[in-house]
């Protein structure tokens, strides 16, 4: 998985503040490292030197291998709280995302209300036998 961090020009982007980006990120999506291919973190002040609420914004696209891009964002009051809150969200949506394609798999396929393929086949020859059977009556 490839890490890229990018801060616009009213975020402080240090190596400091770079490294632990990667070391969150790394941390927290870890299980998915063999699934993603490209993470890439966003990091902005929303109102530049003005003070406020939530202006600290943290926008992450992870790139699923064979899947569409995941993005979230959070807003926080500093930068640690918008990364680790974005982190959680995108957790929360991969989790969400590889369940679902588990179960998909993991899913038999067969008709609705029939388990088995020969109990389906079986049905299947039946309603034959019983229409060639009505023609020929």
């Amino acid at each position: 998985m490839q890490i890229q961090v990018h801060c616009d020009n009213r975020t402080e982007g240090n190596a400091r503040l770079m490294d632990w980006v990667t070391d969150s990120v790394t941390s927290k999506l870890g299980r998915f490292d063999e699934e993603l291919t490209r993470v890439a973190v966003h990091i902005s002040d929303e109102n530049g030197e003005k003070a406020g609420a939530h202006d600290k914004r943290c926008q992450i696209e992870a790139r699923p291998k064979g899947q569409q891009p995941v993005s979230v964002t959070h807003k926080a009051d500093s930068v640690h709280l918008a990364v680790d809150g974005a982190l959680e969200k995108l957790h929360a949506a991969l989790t969400s995302l590889y369940g679902k394609l588990r179960n998909k798999r993991a899913a038999p396929q067969t008709a609705p209300g029939t388990a088995d393929p020969d109990v389906q086949d079986a049905l299947m020859e039946e309603d034959f036998n019983a229409e060639e059977q009505a023609r020929g009556a």
